[in-house]
């Protein structure tokens, strides 16, 4: 008798006795047999308790979904069983039965499921999209340690912004005025000139009152910093990032994918070489002709599909009326809340279209890049996007001013295809002490809150890069989900800091 296996294991145990402890998922009856759909955290698999098993047969018709289950019985191939392995029961032992699980089978409103995050979680897509982070999060540390990069833990609370003064969260610091940290990049310059390669992994605040489905307040970045790196180096770093990421979780979550609506197609024609365009070519391809008939051609699909959801929705409508079962009117329910969220956010793209081109082709040099600009882009290629070279007034102080051309930075954005806009930022560093100073004053900083960086253009300067790369806007594209607050266990975002 094998104790305590874990569902993902149960392969390696085929024809042989099992326990499995876990939570009931969900629970259908054929006459005398019981199937129940269990999870243990690392997979989900199908029970078969049969009548000729009193006890276990009781049990497990009136155990509540989420109920706490210990079961023993025999692994058995089933190529129609979820992982296509089942366990034929002969004990049940209920640790807790639940009554009245909040999150039933039918579907809920987005306000009500993040409100109820914590339990939400125990689902089947937040559950895939949490092991798919995971799996993101361990394929950018290998990757980075492969490479020679050191992990170094920069500051949570600093002294001043690393981005934007109107995005810094304030705290008091034993009466004195500090922040939460909007990025680990300066302490990692610092730490680079130390050790040459160097990277952090940790959470990152923005002040920022947006509401769009790219933001969060609190966000989670990976952020590698390079010494005698140009702006070249680590474009080649990002695209080999991204490349040994995508391929981690195709091999291990293809299937896990699938089962949620993302179309990996997409996703495996990820190869470098990554488009690249400088940002005034990407203003060029905004104001393009062929932008406006794409756009024009997306509105008249967006309007197709809107009148096929109306019809839809109206279908279910009438099927939830006509339904006597209690099962026919859950699942009748579930369709009419998912066409409706549909529509809704279907409405909101198409209302929002004609804005979005006139700014497209509106747009002006100088402006940095907005949402919607990022997604016009993106859509326009099949694999990233990097767009290198923006006007030095739309980036931050500390990127290098191209030699060549003082109006324009040595920078760069990678856009991630299908829409989903900026996944990585990064840049060369201004190694010029004088030509820092100038850059913070444009900016209205104050360089004597900077000395200790500054320091560093002091003694042994030389060029240096680096970049951060949003890990929720990432897991968005690879899960195919809309709004990165999917992408984060507890998300804060303006208005919810909850569960």
């Amino acid at each position: 008798m094998q104790d305590d296996v874990r569902i993902s294991c149960l392969s390696g145990f085929e024809g042989k006795p099992v326990t499995i402890r876990g939570w009931l998922a969900g629970r259908r009856t054929g006459g005398k047999i019981v199937f129940l759909l269990i999870r243990d955290g690392s997979g989900f698999c199908q029970a078969v308790v049969e009548a000729s098993s009193p006890d276990a047969f009781s049990n497990a018709q009136s155990a509540g979904l989420e109920s706490s289950l210990a079961i023993t019985g025999t692994v058995r191939r089933d190529e129609r069983a979820p992982g296509q392995f089942e366990i034929a029961v002969s004990e049940l032992h209920v640790i807790q039965n639940v009554r009245d699980y909040p999150i039933a089978r039918k579907s809920h409103g987005i306000d009500f499921l993040m409100s109820h995050r914590h339990l939400w979680l125990r689902s089947r897509i937040p559950w895939t999209i949490l092991r798919v982070r995971h799996t993101v999060i361990s394929a950018c540390r290998e990757f980075m340690n492969r490479r020679g990069f050191v992990l170094v833990d920069t500051p949570i609370l600093v002294g001043g912004a690393g981005e934007d003064t109107r995005s810094l969260f304030p705290v008091d610091y034993f009466g004195e005025k500090a922040f939460l940290t909007q990025t680990g990049q300066l302490y990692l310059e610092s730490a680079c000139m130390a050790l040459g390669k160097v990277y952090c992994f940790g959470p990152t605040f923005r002040a920022e009152k947006s509401k769009t489905r790219r933001h969060l307040c609190e966000f989670w970045m990976l952020e590698p910093e390079a010494a005698f790196a140009s702006l070249d180096d680590v474009i080649q770093l990002a695209g080999d990032l991204i490349c040994h990421v995508v391929g981690a979780v195709l091999k291990e979550h293809s299937a896990d994918l699938e089962a949620i609506g993302r179309d990996v197609k997409p996703l495996c024609n990820i190869a470098k070489p990554f488009v690249r365009l400088t940002y005034s070519e990407a203003v060029e391809l905004l104001r393009s002709e062929q932008t406006r008939i794409r756009l024009e051609t997306d509105m008249a699909h967006g309007r197709t599909r809107l009148q096929y959801l109306a019809d839809e929705l109206e279908k279910a409508e009438k099927r939830l009326a006509s339904a006597s079962k209690q099962n026919q009117k859950d699942s009748a329910g579930a369709k009419i809340v998912s066409l409706r969220e549909e529509i809704a956010e279907l409405e909101a793209e198409l209302a929002a279209m004609p804005e979005h081109l006139r700014l497209a082709q509106s747009f002006q040099w100088g402006n940095d890049l907005g949402g919607s600009d990022e997604t016009i882009v993106s859509r326009s290629f099949e694999r990233p996007v990097f767009v290198t070279h923006y006007p030095r007034e739309a980036k931050a102080f500390y990127m290098k001013l191209d030699p060549e051309n003082p109006r324009v930075v040595l920078n760069m954005d990678l856009l991630a295809p299908e829409g989903y806009g900026e996944i990585i930022g990064g840049s060369q560093r201004e190694d010029d002490p004088d030509r820092l100073v100038e850059r913070m004053r444009e900016k209205g900083l104050n360089p004597e809150d900077y000395s200790w960086y500054l320091d560093l253009r002091k003694y042994g300067s030389v060029p240096h890069s680096g970049f951060g790369l949003g890990i929720e806007r990432l897991v968005a594209w690879i899960t195919g989900r809309r709004h990165v607050r999917e992408t984060i266990p507890f998300p804060r975002t303006l208005g919810r800091f909850t569960p």
